[in-house]
């Protein structure tokens, strides 16, 4: 049985920092990534990263403060979130693929984690 188990998630002033966390069991995927969705929007792509290869990618929005980042040997993925923004509040979902390629397409994504809070206060 597949499980995505999150943690990480908080209430942070603008500025500030947190990593979440998501571990994954049940499956070796190839493909991991963060969504996030705020009250009343659509979930969107936050950053993904591929096991094998090590690729990453990220959206405009949060290119240059969020790191994805992987440790295989806890089949656990990361993401560090630096200079928090009050837009970053949101709910953020842990992904995981079955298929053999990087996406950022949430349609690829298989598994979901149950969701972690983000708040981020001005």
């Amino acid at each position: 049985q597949v499980q995505l188990v999150e943690s990480g998630g908080g209430l942070v002033q603008a500025g500030g920092s947190l990593r979440l966390s998501c571990a994954a069991s049940g499956w070796n995927f190839y493909t991991m990534g963060w969504f996030r969705q705020a009250p009343g929007k659509e979930r969107d792509f936050v950053a993904a990263i591929s096991w094998g290869t090590g690729n990453t990618g990220y959206a405009d929005s949060v290119k240059g403060r969020f790191t994805i980042s992987s440790d295989n040997a806890k089949n656990t993925v990361y993401q560090q979130m630096n200079s928090l923004k009050p837009e970053d509040t949101a709910t953020y979902y842990c992904a995981a693929t079955r298929r053999s390629y990087y996406s950022r397409d949430i349609r690829d994504y298989d598994y979901w984690g149950q969701g972690t809070q983000v708040t981020v206060s001005s």
